[in-house]
């Protein structure tokens, strides 16, 4: 009787973790696209009630629907001004505007940086990423490779999870320093996720 009890019990935890496992995930997805819905749309809320009040809209629905009008406008602007910026004058005023302006904001070119490795963009300061031993000991760290020096030294960039966009910069000897076989892309994603996925990392690390 014990052992057909310890089955059933086994069978019903396996299977209920088994649920959990396919549903939460799915669950906390749809959460977090409600919020990330939510944070959007009241940013542009004033625009969302412009559509409301110059357009006809079905009253139940006249929020929701407006705001897939704004986010439709967004999406449409954001794809004609990339195929603008693909014309010599537009890449000419991006740059003049960029150049002029927002590079002089504090912290511009880092987000751009971020914001470029999260879309999957080549443009980065960062040669390769990089397991580092920062305190000289078993401790290491993932870090972005930013320059080698003559002297055998090496710059690493340390970013602070989930922001990567603060972090510190250390200036290590290169035998401190393992470079993993690790895309710039898959480890800036692993920042972000606080260190959810870096599995890679450890398996990447080169001359163990």
């Amino acid at each position: 009787m014990a052992p057909m009890l310890n089955r059933t019990k086994n069978f019903f935890r396996t299977t209920l973790l088994g649920g959990v496992i396919v549903i939460l995930p799915a669950i906390i997805l749809a959460f977090a696209f409600k919020w990330l819905f939510g944070f959007v749309s009241r940013g542009i809320q004033p625009l969302t009630n412009l559509v409301v009040n110059h357009l006809a809209l079905p009253k139940r629905y006249e929020e929701f629907i407006a705001t897939l009008i704004v986010l439709s406008v967004i999406v449409l602007t954001c794809f004609f001004v990339g195929l603008f910026v693909r014309t010599r004058i537009g890449r000419w005023i991006y740059s003049a505007f960029e150049n002029s302006l927002l590079s002089k904001a504090p912290g511009y070119k880092m987000v751009k940086e971020t914001v470029n490795q999260f879309l999957g963009k080549k443009e980065s300061p960062f040669s390769s990423v990089a397991l580092a031993q920062i305190f000289e000991n078993d401790t290491m760290v993932t870090a972005f490779i930013t320059d080698k020096h003559d002297d055998g030294t090496i710059t690493v960039f340390v970013p602070t999870g989930p922001n990567p966009t603060s972090g510190f910069i250390y200036h290590l000897d290169q035998k401190y320093v393992h470079p993993v076989d690790v895309s710039v892309e898959d480890a800036m994603r692993s920042v972000i996720s606080c260190g959810a996925g870096s599995d890679a990392l450890v398996k990447g690390r080169e001359n163990p």
